[in-house]
């Protein structure tokens, strides 16, 4: 059956090295032992991305041991402005030095060089986002200290086979956090309130195919007086077991099928959002375009990471009508060669 919802506690990876149960969950129910993995170190790659937003201003933060090289970035994005920066720190062959914790929900991540000091840290359900960034943008630093309240709620967990590879995803979405906390840049403070701001933690472990295009987008805020946010999302491995795509309505998650993408040849005209089951019908109006491309060597990347205002409906599991208007949010396609 589409969909197929993982209730029980096991190992993600069987003695062979393949996801032992495809499928969605609630939870991080599959248990992940990078030991278990058949691929050489330098194929493994952990990653923890955040995104902390409201209506006006956003930060993302990634930490990652993508094998052969590391990724450690952080962006600032000024909506009302329409400008970004993104300043990111290639590691050479880190194949697991960084110890990325095996779990979302417990261990730190310390991530120290001379210029990027960036710290994850997760306690009783309160996260931590700490960073010093010397010289981010034009000699100036970017200092942040943000925490996020994780509720008892559920959240986008997946477990995503390649048809005939050993590689895997392994990823949870954990939507609608409260963000409480501050950012600093060129003289200005950005503040984060729990009553209106939320945050977004994308937490993947795997080893994927070399060429890879996915396309994902997520968005938080408040809808009748509770917490309402959205994940959708295709491009990665065989999701004929479950898709990523769901509705958050008051810590409760209610699934959905498929849903597509169309994507304009200029990112910054409207998009649209179409479902299979009729349950999640947008329009999107583009405020900001965060691209980056680079290649070096094997390694290549053309990113669109689009945020804007999306408008129109989203139907809940009961058949309530979730009414969006200039809901900020974000949408993404990415091509990835690494």
């Amino acid at each position: 059956m589409r969909n197929h919802e993982v209730t029980n506690e096991q190992q993600l990876l069987d003695e062979n090295g393949k996801i032992a149960e495809p499928g969605w969950a609630r939870r991080p129910v599959w248990k992940y032992d990078r030991s278990r993995i058949k691929s050489p170190a330098f194929r493994i790659k952990e990653w923890d991305y955040y995104l902390v937003m409201n209506e006006d201003y956003a930060a993302a933060f990634t930490l990652s041991d993508d094998g052969y090289i590391g990724l450690q970035s952080v962006s600032l994005l000024n909506f009302k402005e329409k400008w970004e920066h993104t300043e990111t720190i290639l590691t050479p062959l880190p194949m697991g030095k960084m110890k990325m914790p095996s779990s979302s929900s417990k261990g730190d991540i310390i991530y120290r060089d001379k210029r990027l000091r960036l710290e994850f840290r997760v306690d009783s359900g309160r996260r931590m986002i700490s960073c010093d960034f010397k010289d981010f943008y034009q000699g100036k630093p970017f200092y942040c200290e943000i925490a996020l309240d994780q509720p008892d709620m559920d959240t986008m967990t997946i477990a995503t086979p390649w048809s005939g590879k050993k590689a895997f995803y392994y990823n949870q979405k954990i939507n609608c956090m409260p963000a409480e906390g501050y950012m600093s840049f060129d003289n200005v403070t950005y503040w984060f309130s729990p009553e209106k701001d939320y945050g977004t933690l994308d937490w993947g472990r795997g080893v994927w195919t070399y060429d890879n295009t996915w396309y994902w987008g997520s968005g938080n805020g408040t809808v009748g007086g509770r917490p309402f946010g959205f994940n959708i999302g295709y491009g990665f491995g065989d999701t004929s077991a479950a898709t990523e795509n769901i509705l958050f309505y008051g810590g409760k998650g209610h699934k959905l099928d498929d849903v597509t993408f169309h994507i304009p040849e200029d990112y910054m005209k409207p998009w649209r959002f179409t479902s299979s089951d009729g349950r999640f019908e947008m329009e999107f109006e583009p405020v900001l375009d965060r691209a980056a491309s680079m290649s070096a060597f094997l390694v290549s990347s053309d990113q669109h990471q689009v945020f804007g205002k999306m408008s129109g409906k989203a139907i809940l599991d009961g058949g309530k009508f979730i009414e969006l208007k200039d809901f900020m949010c974000f949408a993404e396609k990415v091509h990835n060669r690494y």
